[in-house]
């Protein structure tokens, strides 16, 4: 999926609070993040927010790119999310300013002839599935702040457009299931926004749960739940290099894992996705396939499997396993699905080499951005000291290096 821009390690402007990796300083920061941002809201539009929305970001511990094949991820929503307070107007337009970017937007929720550009179109794209769907839209002006790196594969994007469709929801006084809005955020981004991607992180940001890791099951669109082991925590680690993921990258490895699907489903016609394939008959019929097609299908199809492995090998906490399987992961999306780039790896070499790291792999859509490690808990202040300074020496960059916590699903952000 694409994030809001292809920016990398952007984060918050104008003195307001991040989340920090301390997780006593949590519950101080976001006092602060919320008293902040309402004296902005109330400088910049000269009244009070009367509603607020949030919704989480999210990290995959395991299944890269097996969402638009029908397959199964194993997905966190993560304490790093974006918040919109707003105060309705009486007519139909919507002006809404991002903190971050330090731009602002503005559009009508009755006609949508006209598509704005930059972020504020991801907005505008849940409101416009929202009207086309028969649901009452109210104007309001708005105030957007987030905490999810942008660019970064923590899926930015999508953690802004559940939190402007529980927004909508609150003005126009209706109700929808969670399913229901995840499939219209995923609209918004598939037919306003005009990037193809599955339901993977829309999902994520409004039907996790905090402690909990989610087992999605993509055909069926059904979840089931991992509890997350007290004595890891999950890290994330920006590599901060330039990211330059765009529609054609993520459209062209779809495209590929759809003619591999095609082809098995001309030897089996109950095969309709890579999904359906098992390996057996992957490698029974792999010298028929083209080396590229060939390449991501062995991913998928074994990526999908290590979803079900690793989520049990959390259950048992299994340590060996994990690392295991997340190794696995990383060398996978490098050589045979090729979403890695120098920066990943050299990311990836320096965290599992740094102190109390279980498992290290890449996140989100690959190409740059983030990647995850589970760390013991008692060295996670250790774990992320060792990366940051060996990875800055080695490869120039400056990361961002911080533990995370699972959180709740997308809802209504307290105003006081």
């Amino acid at each position: 999926m694409l994030e809001l821009t292809n920016s990398t390690c952007v984060s918050s402007q104008h003195g307001i609070s991040q989340v920090t990796s301390n997780d006593n300083d949590n519950k101080a920061d976001e006092r602060r993040r919320r008293e902040q941002m309402l004296e902005a809201f109330r400088s910049r539009f000269n009244t009070e927010p009367t509603v607020g929305a949030r919704a989480p970001g999210r990290v995959d511990l395991m299944g890269s790119h097996t969402d638009y094949n029908e397959g199964f991820v194993l997905t966190l929503a993560i304490n790093r999310d974006t918040w919109i307070m707003a105060a309705p107007r009486s007519d139909n337009a919507v002006n809404l300013a991002s903190l971050n970017l330090d731009s602002a937007c503005q559009f009508d929720v009755e006609s949508f002839d006209a598509k704005i550009e930059g972020w504020g179109q991801y907005v505008q794209g849940v409101a416009a599935v929202l009207h086309a769907a028969g649901h009452p839209l109210i104007g309001f002006d708005g105030l957007v702040h987030g905490t999810v790196p942008i660019g970064s594969g923590l899926s930015s994007s999508a953690s802004l457009e559940a939190a402007a469709a529980t927004l909508f929801e609150q003005l126009g006084g209706f109700e929808l299931g969670g399913l229901e809005k995840a499939k219209l955020c995923q609209q918004a981004e598939n037919e306003w926004v005009g990037v193809n991607c599955g339901i993977l992180d829309q999902y994520s940001s409004i039907l996790g749960e905090a402690g909990e890791a989610l087992i999605l099951d993509c055909r069926s669109l059904t979840h089931q739940y991992a509890t997350m082991p007290a004595n890891l925590r999950p890290v994330i680690c920006n590599t901060c290099a330039p990211r330059k993921l765009t529609g054609s990258e993520y459209g062209q490895r779809r495209t590929q894992c759809e003619q591999a699907a095609s082809y098995f489903g001309e030897q089996d016609n109950s095969i309709k996705s890579l999904r359906d394939v098992s390996l057996d008959l992957f490698r029974e019929h792999q010298t028929n396939l083209s080396d590229e097609v060939r390449k991501r299908a062995q991913f998928i199809i074994e990526e999908n499997a290590r979803v079900g492995q690793l989520a049990e090998a959390l259950k048992s906490n299994d340590l060996p396993a994990i690392k295991e399987l997340t190794a696995a992961s990383f060398v996978g999306a490098r050589d045979l699905f090729e979403i890695s780039v120098p920066a990943m790896q050299q990311m990836f070499d320096t965290m599992i080499s740094a102190p109390g790291c279980v498992g290290c792999r890449q996140a989100g859509a690959g190409f740059g951005g983030c990647m995850i490690a589970l760390v013991a808990t008692d060295h996670v202040t250790d774990f992320c000291e060792s990366v940051t300074a060996n990875y800055e020496r080695e490869s120039g960059l400056k990361p961002e290096v911080y533990p995370v916590q699972t959180a709740p699903s997308a809802g209504k952000l307290a105003l006081d």
